[in-house]
């Protein structure tokens, strides 16, 4: 009587799984490239402590007996930007703060000390792109000691802004030379 009853409890549960089957939609493969299996991969983490030897130790980095300080950023090269001229256009970046991206360079010292005034109203912040040396860091922020200047790569700025050339203004409306 109780293997009837299982049985028929069996019989039950399979039309039912083959009904749910039959009301699913099918099974779509969007891709498959094939490969193989990443078991081998993990076996060799070898990731299960063993008993019989020891776990190796961590050796943690060393602190460096100095702090650091800018100098330490130099020499800073944007390989994504180069002097040059910059056409003005519309951005939609609400929040900006004002910044401005220059070098190094004949252009960018001229650039800075006319548009000095109007950036230090707007509180922009600058990043020098293009520098060597502390000295020459030094040159730049005597210009105008109001603006604060910072070295710094402007490649992922440029990439995402679609730039190219500096000494360049961006605020939230746009960007400008």
């Amino acid at each position: 009587m109780k293997s009837f009853r299982a049985a028929a409890a069996l019989a039950v549960l399979s039309c039912l799984s083959f009904a749910t089957l039959a009301q699913s939609p099918p099974l779509v493969v969007v891709e498959d490239r094939g490969g193989a299996s990443a078991l081998p991969y993990y076996e060799s983490l070898n990731l299960q402590p063993r008993a019989d030897r020891p776990l190796p130790r961590i050796e943690l980095p060393r602190v460096p007996n100095h702090a650091f300080d800018e100098a330490d950023m130099l020499p800073v090269r944007s390989v994504r930007l180069s002097p040059g001229d910059v056409a003005r256009r519309v951005i939609q970046a609400p929040g900006l703060r004002p910044l401005f991206l220059i070098g190094d360079d004949d252009r960018s010292r001229a650039w800075l000390r006319q548009r000095g005034p109007a950036l230090r109203e707007l509180g922009a912040v600058g990043l020098v792109v293009q520098v060597e040396s502390p000295q020459a860091l030094a040159s730049l922020r005597a210009l105008i000691p109001e603006l604060p200047l910072a070295p710094a790569s402007g490649d992922e700025l440029a990439q995402r802004l679609g730039l190219r050339h500096y000494p360049v203004l961006v605020t939230a409306t746009g960007i400008e030379q």
